[in-house]
């Protein structure tokens, strides 16, 4: 893979991981993350490129994970914008207090304010509360920025954010003041293919798909979450997890719901709690805490209940 710097100097090798038990500033655990080298590749050139990375792949693959991987390895700042079906673009750069200034400017001509909160009425910055997106424009050092679920807004949205990513402004409506972005932001957009994207955003993006780990590369990412787990007990999981899954695709086709990366992730919290021989013996004979895995009737009549034999248990 070619090496590709931006003007900063700044490359995602995806080789610095947290220490186990590490958390962040808000006191969340984080864990490994362990990128194919094409995903690291996308990073960097969506890095030199200053363009949003549009991240898919099937639900629970880690696409929301890459964002804080790569902040944490850079050492950037970092913001998260979760999009809602009722969310708006300007909701992810400011939001305005009108109600609350208003309120103010009547309690000051009614003399009812001292003279440091009169003084405060003009300021906009007191009734402007900064967003994701706003933040990372307002920061000086480089912020990684995580637009996730994209698709859950209205069709609309995407084009709506057109002039913020793609030249790193907007102004503010209230007061006509207009923001630049003081350092670009790394942008990484997810989505779960629940509609499509207008072609004037995606113009805008680099993109990538995310694929579902190989055995051996899923074998080496449940290693870094658990390390002091035997190697034989995590084999034996990951096979009869990619037998379930198998089993699954064969059923529901390629574009089915099929079990992920964050269920396996769950499924071994689990199962590790308890001795290794015993585990060993029973993922022969039955599927283990399928209410772990299976998240739908249908999938837990089919795969979860244990195998009949003449007509019992």
């Amino acid at each position: 893979m070619a090496e590709i710097l931006n003007r900063e100097g700044l490359k995602y090798t995806g080789k610095v991981q947290p220490q186990a038990g590490e958390r962040d500033e808000n006191g969340q655990l984080l864990y490994p993350y362990l990128p194919e080298d094409d995903l690291i590749e996308a990073v960097n050139l969506a890095i030199q490129l200053e363009r949003p990375l549009l991240i898919k792949g099937e639900p629970g693959c880690g696409k929301t994970k890459l964002a804080r991987a790569v902040a944490y390895e850079l050492g950037l700042p970092y913001e998260t914008w979760n999009i809602k079906s009722t969310s708006r673009a300007k909701d992810g750069l400011y939001t305005y207090d009108v109600v609350g200034r208003l309120r103010d400017a009547q309690l000051a001509a009614a003399g009812r304010l001292n003279d440091e909160k009169i003084q405060k009425i003009d300021k906009d910055e007191t009734y402007i509360k900064w967003r994701p997106l706003g933040q990372a424009f307002l920061n000086e050092q480089t912020t990684v920025l995580l637009i996730d679920e994209i698709d859950k807004a209205d069709i609309d949205f995407p084009n709506d954010l057109l002039l913020e990513l793609d030249e790193q402004r907007f102004t503010i409506e209230e007061t006509g003041d207009k923001i630049q972005a003081k350092a670009a932001p790394i942008v990484f957009i997810t989505s779960n293919d629940e509609k499509d994207l207008p072609d004037a955003f995606l113009r805008r993006c680099l993109f990538h798909y995310v694929e579902f780990p190989q055995r051996l590369k899923l074998i080496e990412i449940v290693k870094a979450h658990f390390p002091d787990s035997p190697e034989t007990l995590v084999t034996a999981i990951i096979d009869r997890f990619l037998e379930l899954r198998e089993e699954m695709r064969k059923d529901k086709g390629e574009s089915g719901k099929k079990v992920s990366t964050s269920e396996l992730r769950d499924w071994l919290l689990v199962l590790r709690h308890y001795p290794e021989d015993r585990v060993l013996d029973d993922l022969g004979k039955k599927l283990l805490y399928p209410s772990v895995l299976l998240k739908s009737w249908d999938d837990y009549n089919r795969y979860g209940k244990p195998k009949r034999s003449g007509g019992q248990l």
